[in-house]
């Protein structure tokens, strides 16, 4: 799989929207655009939430990082988000996905599943093997 979630990272305050975020990296050979592609979480053998679908969407080059954040940078009450080398890219949800440790993240294109990461807070970057 070209597209990995390789850090997780839940908000300490679950209004603090804007701290709640995963890292997307694109190890494959070419660019990588997350247009259409969906987002859903969830824990345990239930079915996961969709949290929306990537409209516009970002554009990843080989090797390139993107910050996906739950909150929308225009309220102050989501807090301020992480500003830094990495890009970010905001789904403006209005509630946190994270569930505790065990929540499961993915991302899919058209039903097919591009990306897929469990939270582990004992792991390196919160993802677990």
């Amino acid at each position: 799989m070209p597209i990995r979630i390789v850090e997780i990272h839940p908000a300490a305050d679950k209004k603090q929207l804007n701290d709640e975020w995963f890292v997307v990296e694109n190890a494959g050979d070419g660019p990588f655009t997350s247009k259409n592609c969906s987002v859903e979480a969830g824990k345990g053998s239930g079915r996961p939430r969709s949290l929306g679908t990537m409209e516009p969407g970002f554009t990843m080059a080989p090797g390139e990082r993107v910050r996906v954040i739950t909150g929308n940078p225009g309220k102050k009450a989501h807090g301020k988000p992480v500003a830094d080398d990495i890009k970010n890219y905001h789904l403006f949800l209005a509630a946190g996905w994270y569930k505790g440790p065990g929540t499961v993240l993915s991302m899919s294109l058209r039903s097919r599943e591009l990306a897929k990461a469990v939270y582990d807070p004992k792991a390196d970057g919160g993802v677990a093997e």
